[in-house]
């Protein structure tokens, strides 16, 4: 089992993908912004984290980049979401260090696939 924090600030989202861990035996926490994931990370780090790159106030680019200015921040594996998965967000998300970037609507088989394959480097699954 792993801890994965799920950032969005889309209630249906967070509801739809916490099951779906819980369901493949991931213990799931959630943050409904930037500041909150940043402070959930800082207090009980996660093994693996899934942010939303579009939220109001701190973007999920921003949140990114802060992860990785702290310290061991780069070894946390990061997996962006986004509807718009446009060429200028994908490139500010993997110069930024994202590890993977998914679209929305997530893809569940697709997620999990992610989740497994960062395990093989981490404790994503």
């Amino acid at each position: 089992m792993s801890a994965v924090l799920v950032v969005d600030d889309d209630a249906g989202v967070r509801g739809y993908v916490g099951d779906l861990l819980e369901m493949n035996g991931h213990d799931v926490r959630f943050a409904i912004d930037g500041p909150a994931a940043l402070e959930a990370i800082r207090t009980e780090r996660p093994d693996c984290v899934l942010l939303d790159v579009m939220m109001p106030g701190m973007s999920g680019h921003q949140v990114l980049t802060e992860i990785r200015r702290t310290d061991g921040g780069s070894q946390l594996p990061v997996v962006m979401v986004t509807a718009a998965a446009g060429d200028s967000q994908s490139w500010e998300a993997w110069t930024g260090g994202v590890d993977f970037l998914l679209p929305k609507p997530i893809d569940s088989e697709q997620l999990l696939r992610v989740l497994g394959y960062l395990a093989t480097g981490s404790a994503c699954a």
